[in-house]
């Protein structure tokens, strides 16, 4: 039995660009010279609470005013309790660190004893992504950065956090697009690379058997609900010897669990110039009758022009 793969063409309207928030690295501070490169840290500590002494109890018996005939003399006595060791607290400290590693990437590593199995979200100009701690609490990552002093937010559903800080010496020489969205949705980047077809060389999505220049990652939790989740298409265009057009679109397979809703999708691109730009797309997919179609927008990513150096 062959299934055949449909395709549904939609031109997506890009919405106005929007300011990517206080989380964007646009204009910031450049480091000083010489700076260790690759490791900043902070972190937030859980108060331990402190137990307090129990204070004497005292017992009296009968009123020293009148003496006791015949018996014993009652007296006044004070009972003090054993003393209570101090209980040993647990050390909640959630420790952050980022390091520059090949290919315009940070590598993001985070410590939380007290979080294991936990939900954590990781912000980065403008990007949200959703993540998991293991057992120990632990989380590796490496995220294509957007900015050259790269900072990571870490926070926690009970409101707690940490960041982190690198300097990406080499973003410059990559051309960068991301996709971000909330829950299930099938999205994907294709990147059909210098004049390439479906299934050739050069076309480049998340499949893992799709060779070309370029590259895509994916990051997130596309099973929860309600999680961040994110691919970004990078190209080395300050390497790269060829010169020609890189066509990019955004396909959506119109399944159970998406049919018929409405998707809000943003994109942040950062390419030559070094800015940062941000556009949104709303998009209704087709209803339940064409699950396992593709939805193709074509217009929410612009195209890449490419230089030979």
């Amino acid at each position: 039995m062959f299934v055949v793969r449909n395709y549904v063409t939609m031109c997506g309207t890009v919405a106005c660009a929007l300011g990517i928030g206080y989380l964007m690295q646009n204009g910031t501070a450049a480091q000083p010279n010489g700076a260790q490169e690759g490791v900043s840290v902070a972190s937030v500590t859980d108060q331990a609470s402190v137990l307090a002494g129990l204070e004497g109890l005292v017992l009296t018996s009968s009123s020293p005013s009148e003496p006791a005939s015949n018996g014993p003399v009652s007296t006044s006595r004070t009972l003090r309790p054993a003393p209570v060791a101090p209980q040993k607290q647990a050390n909640c400290t959630i420790n952050a660190r980022a390091m520059a590693v090949a290919g315009a990437n940070a590598r993001l590593s985070i410590k939380a004893p007290c979080h294991s199995d936990e939900r954590i979200n990781i912000h980065h100009s403008g990007l949200t992504i959703s993540e998991k701690t293991d057992k120990n609490g632990t989380l590796n990552l490496t995220i294509p950065a957007l900015s050259e002093y790269a900072i990571f937010l870490i926070s926690f559903e009970d409101q707690t956090g940490t960041v982190a800080t690198t300097h990406i010496s080499d973003v410059a020489l990559y051309d960068r697009v991301a996709l971000q969205w909330q829950g299930e949705t099938g999205l994907q980047i294709h990147a059909l690379e210098f004049g390439a077809s479906y299934g050739e060389q050069g076309h480049v999505w998340s499949n893992t058997s799709a060779q070309g220049t370029g590259d895509v990652v994916r990051l997130g939790r596309s099973s929860w609900g309600n999680a961040q989740n994110v691919e970004v298409y990078s190209f080395p265009t300050g390497q790269s010897n060829r010169s020609g057009a890189i066509a990019l679109s955004v396909e959506a397979e119109v399944t159970e669990a998406n049919c018929g809703r409405d998707l809000s999708v943003q994109s942040l691109e950062l390419r030559a110039d070094q800015r940062l730009r941000s556009h949104e797309l709303s998009v209704t997919l087709p209803d339940c009758s064409q699950a396992g179609e593709f939805l193709v927008l074509n217009n929410l990513l612009q195209d890449l022009t490419i230089a030979a150096k």
